[in-house]
């Protein structure tokens, strides 16, 4: 048991040792993490890592969409609505189908459900991936938001798929009528059962008194209740997460009521996710072993699996460049009818948008989440193969899109539309003018009569007034610092306004000066 626990810590020092390696090379850190577990899976004598398969979901998911949810914009979500949702629900259908046919086609004694299935686990990109790839290189904001967007929901579209091809697989039929009020069910029940339930916990950190300790556990646990939640009504748990985030996020001045709250809440979380999202990529290179050892046990052999992942891999490839130029097809046709998020979009988007399909976190899940058994206690049929050509597929897309697609963007050399948002200049400069204008209009209207009482405070107004850089916060007296404070709160209010109304603002140059302000506001405190 101490031998385990000391390689599982290990295993721990490796996840970091990894991350400080790719951050030095400037590749990112899921391609160097996988490359580690499979050199660490070759070393003999190493306890084999099992998890049971009904807890990766639940263990892995939740907090991994909920914060994906909580970082995410639901303004440029919006803007970008229509691209979104076809990347996230209609090329995933069309993905799966297609992974499904050739599947069926190609690998021996491959049924469709079984393609199905594995088109379920192998169609959603993974967002951490193409994140971890694109912090190293500026892309459009555009391109950005739908590949964040398309993150959240297509998750959701897979495994709605990845359901109804198991129940195909364990019954042997598919019934149509049950399966379209089942599916309504699992989108509609998830959505509204995400809301609730953040709507409960938004509730309770209203009525109740809370710490900073409390908001950061509540935030974690909240996510797991959603997920759970859904689940045990046979709805869809990633929506419940990822509708219960966006409803969250929106709100997180509410649930993260002080500066502390949301300075040390930004802090718990990203470690947390950190670590998750390491221990996940580090298993799937730790996983080959014993999926090497499934494989030989079904009597296939290593050169045709590899064959089949990599057929697999090119159809992924293939179909989401078709569904990137069709996108972009359909956008410059219907910019004539309707609004649309650009209207005269780059010729080289879709290019770009095609090479991002890295496969990772949730194929894993889905994939490790196959019972050995089914519930009539015969095997699941081909469960190692599946799980190799996962395998395959998210190693190569890794290796082969995640190395290439620094130096793609930088062929590209995309420009930024001008049509979404203001320059980063631009909305610096009206959001430095805006704050400051607040600080001393309120100070004006509400304080006007104490410039003359205290010379700090003087000094205080001065400092909006003529937007002094000087740090001379540090010598206010305690009642000027109130008054400070309030003027922080007035700020944080009108950023906020403004983020709703103004549609022309990236919402991530909001949200820095939000922090900021929390900063400010800590340090002084403290």
């Amino acid at each position: 048991m101490v031998e385990n626990f000391i390689y599982y810590l290990g295993l721990v020092l490796v996840i970091i040792g990894s991350i400080m390696l790719a951050n030095r090379l400037r590749v990112a850190y899921p391609i160097i993490l996988v490359i580690a577990g499979l050199l660490i899976s070759f070393i003999p004598g190493l306890p084999p890592i099992t998890i049971d398969p009904e807890l990766i979901f639940i263990i892995f998911l939740p907090p991994l969409l909920y914060e994906a949810a909580f970082a995410v914009s639901w303004k440029e979500i919006w803007k970008m609505r229509r691209i979104i949702t076809s990347f996230a629900f209609i090329v995933v259908f069309l993905t799966a189908i297609s992974v499904a046919f050739v599947a069926n086609s190609y690998i021996p004694g491959f049924s469709l459900a079984l393609g199905f299935v594995l088109g379920g686990i192998v169609s959603p990109p993974d967002a951490v991936s193409a994140g971890a790839i694109l912090k190293f290189v500026k892309v459009p904001k555009n391109v950005s938001t739908v590949l964040e967007g398309e993150s959240l929901f297509n998750d959701a579209s897979s495994l709605i798929i990845f359901r109804f091809a198991m129940l195909a697989v364990a019954t042997g039929q598919f019934v149509w009528q049950d399966a379209t009020l089942s599916f309504g069910w699992m989108i509609f029940g998830g959505l509204g059962i995400g809301v609730v339930l953040a709507y409960i916990f938004l509730k309770i950190e209203k009525i109740f008194p809370t710490d900073v300790n409390m908001d950061a556990i509540l935030s974690l646990v909240a996510p797991y209740v959603m997920y759970i939640a859904a689940e045990e009504v046979h709805a869809s748990g990633v929506l419940a997460v990822v509708s219960g985030g966006l409803f969250l996020s929106i709100r997180r001045h509410e649930i993260f009521r002080t500066s502390e709250s949301r300075l040390k809440g930004s802090n718990v979380w990203e470690s947390f996710v950190f670590l998750i999202n390491g221990i996940v990529f580090l298993l799937i290179g730790l996983d080959l072993p014993e999926i090497m050892v499934g494989l030989h046990k079904e009597g296939i052999s290593l050169s045709d699996a590899i064959g089949y992942g990599l057929i697999i891999t090119a159809v992924l490839i293939v179909v989401r460049f078709l569904a990137s130029f069709g996108a972009l097809f359909t956008t410059l046709i219907m910019r004539n009818f309707i609004n649309v998020a650009d209207r005269n979009p780059e010729m080289k988007l879709p290019v770009l948008m095609g090479w991002t399909g890295m496969r990772g976190v949730v194929s894993l899940a889905a994939a490790l989440s196959i019972p050995v058994m089914m519930e009539n206690g015969q095997p699941f049929p081909h469960r190692d193969l599946i799980l190799f050509i996962t395998f395959v597929v998210i190693l190569v897309t890794l290796i082969l899109q995640g190395l290439t697609l620094p130096t793609l963007i930088r062929k590209l050399n995309l420009s930024e539309s001008k049509e979404n948002h203001m320059s980063e200049e631009e909305s610096e400069h009206f959001l430095r003018k805006g704050m400051r204008n607040v600080a001393y209009d309120y100070l004006n209207e509400n304080y006007k009569e104490r410039r003359n009482e205290n010379e700090y405070f003087n000094r205080l107004m001065d400092r909006w007034e003529q937007e002094d850089k000087e740090d001379a916060t540090h010598i206010l007296s305690d009642e000027a610092k109130e008054i400070y404070f309030e003027t922080l709160e007035q700020q944080r209010i009108w950023l906020r306004e403004e983020n709703r109304r103004n549609m022309n603002i990236d919402e991530e140059y909001i949200r820095h000066y939000l922090t900021r302000l929390d900063l400010e506001e800590e340090r002084l405190r403290m």
